[in-house]
């Protein structure tokens, strides 16, 4: 009883709705069951009462002059249960055996032509009147196709019988459908419920404390779906798990980052001036260096700048204009074209006319990343090449170059910060940005092929 009281204790749970659905399911079976098993029972007592009225008519006609007492007659109706019994042939009709007959009956059926539907109905009618009725039976005789029996009787008694046999089916069919419900609810709460039960209280308390390792599940050695749902839990959350343990270290090595670069930019402001002081030196040998000094410091203010800007991920809304894409990519020409220790061919294959509805300085930072990446790639001499075509009211421009193509390992993480630079001591932001600001437009910058011939990403922008 503590065990039932425990299921019913909440309609909202498993177990109580697992073992009600059961229990209903088993006595709608029984009930499947019982309708005919009823209608059958009243079929078998009306054909033995046919077969005993057989057994009557023929003790009278093996009598002389087929006529009997009044109390072997009267003892044969008693046995019977009727209170008239007629033997028909083809042509004749002979009441073998009669009492008080009634002023009529009140219903007529033939044990003959009864189908399934015809006995289940019958039998409901019966379980369902009210008063007692007489009825008339028709039977026909076995191996004599043209002879039958009637015999008129009370169906007070048959409707006792079937009250007492549909009442035991009922108890018995209640005691099966508990019985069984139980059973299937303590296999179904032992392989299912419990396990399930397991599974979300680790889910909870993993969303408690994510962080935690008591908190993970220890999967069992199951084989079945649930096994293999309780083993991919357990790795969902050990992944989980290192990806907030690797964004918490993240964010502290960003703000880090953020503090060094904001006093790095002020240092390099302060050797931006000192270049500058430097380049008016008319000494050759510093006139040769000193462009190359003014430009790596300048890339390094720019690094500095956009680490402090996706740090703060205060990027402003794209501000559209329209303008012609071939102009704006040649102002980034520069970037490879002038570099002194590499010769890299550039071609600008945009068509003059192509007008885009962008905002002209964050696109130029996007270019400006990706061509000199490009650049970076290619390690003496090669191509760089742009091209642009309009489809679907969509403008997809193509970078390419004839680099070394980027490594398998950085592929996964390409445009994640810090996690995706290709060469050595970068930090992954140059393309980690430029996606950023292509999405902000409403498009977006992919990979679209590298190998050892070179590497090729594709920019989508509505035109």
């Amino acid at each position: 009883m503590a065990i039932l009281r425990s299921i019913f204790k909440t309609t909202r749970s498993l177990s109580a709705r697992l073992l009600l659905l059961t229990v209903l399911f088993v006595m709608l079976a029984e009930v499947l069951i019982f309708v005919p098993s009823v209608a059958f029972y009243r079929q078998n007592y009306l054909t033995r009462k046919a077969e005993v009225a057989h057994l009557a008519a023929l003790a009278v006609l093996a009598a002389p002059d087929k006529m009997v007492s009044k109390e072997l007659k009267e003892e044969l109706l008693f046995r019977v249960g009727a209170r008239s019994v007629v033997f028909r042939s083809a042509n004749t009709k002979m009441l073998m055996l009669s009492d008080d007959m009634p002023a009529g009956v009140d219903e007529t059926f033939d044990l003959g032509e009864m189908s399934p539907v015809t006995l289940i109905g019958d039998a409901l009618s019966a379980l369902s009147v009210q008063e007692d009725r007489i009825i008339r039976i028709k039977s026909p005789i076995k191996d004599v196709s043209t002879a039958s029996l009637e015999f008129v009787i009370d169906e007070a008694p048959l409707v006792a019988a079937l009250h007492e046999y549909a009442s035991n089916i009922f108890w018995l069919s209640l005691a099966i459908s508990l019985l069984t419900a139980f059973l299937v609810y303590l296999s179904l709460h032992w392989l299912i419920v419990r396990p399930m039960r397991r599974l979300s209280d680790s889910m909870i308390a993993f969303r408690r404390s994510p962080e935690s390792v008591e908190t993970g599940i220890e999967p069992s050695t199951r084989l079945d779906e649930i096994g293999v749902a309780e083993r991919e839990l357990q790795i969902l959350q050990a992944r989980l798990r290192f990806a907030l343990k690797q964004k918490a270290h993240l964010a502290a090595l960003g703000t880090a980052v953020t503090k060094i670069s904001h006093d790095l930019r002020n240092i390099l402001s302060t050797s931006h001036i000192v270049s500058d002081g430097l380049s008016q030196v008319e000494d050759p040998r510093v006139q040769r260096v000193v462009p190359r000094l003014v430009d790596s410091i300048n890339r390094a203010i720019l690094l500095c700048t956009e680490t402090l800007k996706y740090g703060k991920a205060d990027e402003r809304a794209p501000e559209r204009e329209r303008f012609a894409l071939q102009e704006l990519v040649e102002e980034v020409a520069n970037l490879v074209t002038d570099l002194p220790d590499k010769q890299i061919a550039w071609h600008n294959e945009i068509p003059s006319d192509l007008v885009v509805f962008a905002d002209r300085e964050q696109l130029y930072r996007v270019f400006m990343n990706l061509v000199r990446n490009a650049g970076e790639a290619i390690d003496e001499e090669g191509l760089i090449k742009l091209s642009a075509i309009t489809r679907n009211d969509q403008v997809e421009v193509f970078i390419e170059d004839t680099g070394a193509g980027i490594p398998k390992a950085a592929i996964e993480h390409l445009f994640e910060p810090f996690a995706g630079s290709v060469k050595s001591g970068g930090t992954g932001l140059g393309l980690s940005i430029a996606r950023e600001l292509i999405r902000a437009h409403g498009g977006d910058l992919k990979l679209k092929k590298t190998d050892h011939t070179g590497t090729i990403f594709a920019i989508n922008l509505p035109s």
